[in-house]
């Protein structure tokens, strides 16, 4: 059976890491595919971790690494994903706006051909009005100065498979920029739309 690996970074998240593993199976559960979860702790303070041990002996499809301090998003990505093994990787965040029901459709895809497939968010909903204006910027003004263009409305969240993960393991970037990287590598990528979660 294919397997697939998913990669969640989590920083004081004792109170969502069940839902969020509860919610990914409901959501996948016709795939014909084996799920193992792997969790990075970024230096939590809260119960974090003494939960990922409590459920990871509990489940055998349920991983973690633990950082002694708060290293980052982008050092807890690279983490999980040298851990994985799987055929097919993804990479998503524990709060749930990655919406998991798109991963039935980024499977299909990714069947069609596709290296990877990627989530792009088309509205901001419920955002604050700031952060919106800040990240069109932000999208504006990197893809003027990049000569890799990054999807605006990317998310990190994508199914990829062996193949583009070992390409972005290659690369010894010691300041990573995981949209970047993942669009520099090239591959045959297209991307699923979704409106964002209130």
């Amino acid at each position: 059976m294919e397997e697939l690996a998913i990669v969640v970074p989590v920083y004081n998240e004792q109170e969502t890491i069940e839902l969020f593993v509860r919610e990914v199976n409901k959501k996948t559960e016709n795939l014909e595919i084996k799920k193992n979860f792997y969790f990075v702790n970024d230096g939590s303070s809260d119960q974090t971790l003494p939960l990922l041990k409590k459920i990871a002996r509990q489940n055998d499809n349920i991983n973690y690494i633990s950082f002694s301090r708060n290293f980052g998003k982008e050092a807890a990505l690279l983490a999980g994903l040298q851990a994985t093994k799987e055929s097919l990787i993804t990479v998503m965040d524990v709060d749930l706006q990655d919406p998991p029901e798109l991963l039935v459709p980024m499977y299909h895809k990714l069947k069609e051909g596709y290296d990877a497939v990627g989530a792009r968010r088309i509205s901001r909903k419920g955002e604050a009005l700031i952060v919106s204006l800040f990240s069109n910027l932000f999208y504006k003004i990197i893809n003027k100065v990049s000569t890799t263009p990054i999807v605006e409305g990317a998310r990190d969240f994508r199914l990829m498979t062996r193949q583009v993960v070992d390409s972005i393991l290659e690369l010894r970037e010691s300041n990573r920029f995981s949209k970047g990287l993942f669009s520099w590598v090239g591959y045959e990528v297209t991307y699923l739309e979704y409106e964002n979660h209130e």
